[in-house]
């Protein structure tokens, strides 16, 4: 039986709890397991981990649904549970919506940590975990790289400074789903009551991974296509409880993670970026044409990897074009904002060139 404590309910939500109970007294907090199309799975109910379903009561219909990892407080049932509030997220994985300019689709919610999965063979992109890690670090969550399939190449040590040279400070795991290599060092990120999300494209081993953690086969796996494109094995996000390690949520593969805003994530996945941006001339420069970047001149002077600015640059054009088609007024703003720069660096360059005369 699972207790609320090993469901991850702790202090942040236990809090919100507490108010909620001063008016609506009588209502029991559950986790949501996994979405279906009509009802929703909860666990800390009256009945068993996933057994009850739950409606949204008719008032919060309207409003956004709760998705996997959500913390809802719900009028407890023997059967099924109305949920009267969703509370507040401690973190929250947002995409774009795949074959969408603007929907915006969550991954999961109230993930502590997320496992981001990339594999040993043609998988393996710089650019794309630079993208997850943005994405993880702007949801509040603290991100980990896991090389999985290590066991398909003879020298590891070349994809693993890859994956540190665009992961400062992030933990960096080479693993084997297959053989069980270094699964005892990814287990070190487990702990009871903390929540680990699995993220990565399609193919690299995610589920693979769940069965070698909970040493038995609860997620079906797939081989890859001859193209070498991976397969979709989980079709849905769901919650799974490692007995005394701490709860799983598995998603889905992405063939493509589309970035939504920025709180500060591209910032935290590129410190070194942030940190040059101080030496600019211009407080708000963007690191392209502007006199006076700083950025650019460490790229100049062999300080930053130019593939490194190159990524800053389409991922921060990517959030503001988000941005923008959230918000018109926000992208006519922009808009003009950016037409007065220009003119500013037009009129700096025609005093540069009287000054060379």
């Amino acid at each position: 039986m699972h207790t609320l404590d090993t469901l991850g309910f702790d202090p942040y939500f236990a809090a919100q709890l507490e108010l909620i109970l001063e008016h609506s007294p009588g209502l029991a907090p559950a986790r949501v397991v996994a979405d279906g199309r009509d009802l929703l799975q909860l666990a800390g109910c009256a009945a068993g981990f996933g057994e009850l379903s739950g409606r949204l009561r008719g008032e919060l219909r309207p409003m956004q649904r709760p998705t996997t990892g959500d913390w809802v407080a719900v009028a407890d049932g023997p059967d099924r549970a109305i949920i009267h509030h969703v509370l507040d997220r401690k973190t929250l994985l947002r995409r774009r919506a795949a074959g969408s300019d603007a929907a915006v689709q969550v991954v999961a919610a109230n993930v502590d940590v997320f496992f981001v999965v990339t594999s040993a063979d043609r998988d393996f992109s710089p650019r794309r975990l630079e993208r997850y890690l943005t994405a993880v670090w702007d949801g509040g969550a603290r991100p980990c790289i896991v090389l999985n399939k290590v066991d398909v190449i003879t020298d590891v040590a070349p994809l693993l400074r890859a994956a540190e040279a665009v992961a400062p400070a992030v933990p960096v795991q080479a693993v084997s789903a297959q053989t069980g290599t270094g699964m005892d060092a990814l287990q070190t990120h487990l702990s009871v009551g903390t929540t680990f999300g699995f993220v990565g494209s399609s193919g690299v081993g995610k589920s693979s991974l769940i069965n070698r953690l909970l040493g038995q086969e609860i997620q079906t796996t797939k081989e890859l296509r001859a193209s070498g494109k991976g397969r979709h094995t989980t079709t849905r996000r769901e919650l799974v409880v490692l007995p005394g390690e701490g709860i799983l949520v598995d998603t889905p593969g992405m063939r493509e993670f589309g970035m939504v805003a920025d709180d500060g994530g591209l910032g935290t996945a590129f410190p070194e970026i942030v940190r040059f941006a101080e030496g600019c001339r211009y407080r708000d420069c963007r690191h392209e044409s502007e006199p006076g970047c700083a950025v650019r001149a460490a790229v100049a002077a062999g300080e930053l990897p130019a593939e490194r600015l190159d990524s800053y640059v389409r991922l921060r054009r990517e959030l503001d074009s988000a941005d923008v088609r959230r918000d018109p007024v926000l992208g006519a703003n922009t808009k003009r904002r950016w037409k007065s720069i220009h003119k500013q660096m037009r009129a700096f360059a025609k005093a540069e060139r009287k000054r060379e005369r």
